[in-house]
């Protein structure tokens, strides 16, 4: 399913925009944009996520409920974040993945979740239930799954640094998670 835009979001990623300029131009362009916007902290992800999940006004209107698969939006897309929402009805979930090299945060704003994790070897599986009004930040390198085990519907936001580029996919077998597939933004 691809995402709605919002209104002034660019079709393609952040940073596409076509151009008239000559070659080396261009690339000392995206060199000092790459170097003036650093990605953001899982912190400071976190902080944007919470503000905006207490502010339904904001999104509210933005959404969809879908039987066929979660259903998601992107609210916001600057060249060092994106910010998406995120609809869940009970049993929709995301599979084990990746955020392709991008720190990331999660809110809940209505209903709740579970998040699946592996904590390392002492650890094994960690289960978290997410109940609205929690945000959850994590680092470049995370893995997880996120579910909806409620018995009603789910909303979360989303914020990306830098915005996603690719996202893996894992089964969790016996050895530990196996990567299976890659995606792209062209697949959202």
């Amino acid at each position: 399913m691809s995402p709605d835009l919002a209104p002034g979001t660019p079709a393609g990623p952040p940073g596409t925009e076509a151009t008239t300029a000559t070659t080396s131009t261009a690339t000392a362009t995206a060199t000092a944009v790459t170097e003036s916007h650093a990605p953001l902290t899982p912190k400071s992800l976190r902080a944007i996520v919470r503000d905006l999940a207490e502010q339904p006004d904001r999104w509210i209107h933005h959404v969809r409920l879908s039987t066929d698969e979660r259903w998601y939006r992107r609210l916001a897309a600057d060249e060092d974040h994106e910010v998406w929402l995120i609809s869940w009805l009970p049993g929709q979930s995301t599979g084990f993945h990746d955020h392709g090299g991008s720190r990331g945060a999660f809110a809940v704003a209505l209903g709740e979740l579970e998040e699946l994790s592996l904590g390392g070897p002492e650890q094994g599986l960690l289960i978290r239930r997410i109940t609205a009004g929690t945000a959850r930040a994590f680092g470049p390198e995370y893995v997880h799954d996120v579910r909806n085990t409620a018995a009603g519907p789910a909303v979360t936001l989303h914020a990306y640094s830098p915005p996603l580029s690719s996202m893996a996919h894992y089964e969790l077998r016996a050895g530990g998670l196996v990567r299976t597939s890659q995606e792209g933004p062209e697949q959202w």
